[in-house]
């Protein structure tokens, strides 16, 4: 019986890191190197907040698309040629985004600590 108990630990321990640690091929940077390539046009740059969040405070040249639609509408939207930039408010969100376009095949660049960094 504590054999089973700590399997299922380790399984969850498992779960938890494998969430938290960053995805394989996306490079992390700062807001501070975000501010760096901003004017870089070989990059898209995607916000993946909700409409409501981005309206209240978004940096200019980012293209909304919130998470829970970036799956149907990075085929159409985005071009696999040019480097993603990805930001949320916190960086969870932009880490989610960067597994889902690295699964579809797009180079990808995640800001860490988001628009809560940017301020």
């Amino acid at each position: 019986m504590d054999y089973l108990n700590y399997l299922i630990i380790a399984l969850f321990l498992y779960f938890i890191i494998k969430r938290l640690l960053p995805t394989k091929g996306v490079t992390n940077i700062t807001t501070t190197q975000l501010k760096s390539i901003l004017q870089d046009k070989n990059k898209q740059f995607v916000d993946v907040r909700t409409p409501a969040e981005y309206k209240g405070n978004h940096i200019r040249g980012f293209k909304n698309i919130p998470l829970h639609q970036l799956e149907q509408k990075a085929e159409k939207e985005l071009l696999k040629q040019k480097d993603v930039v990805v930001i949320c408010q916190s960086g969870m969100r932009s880490q989610k985004a960067s597994k889902v376009l690295k699964k579809l095949g797009y180079n990808v660049t995640n800001v860490r600590g988001g628009m809560s960094a940017w301020n």
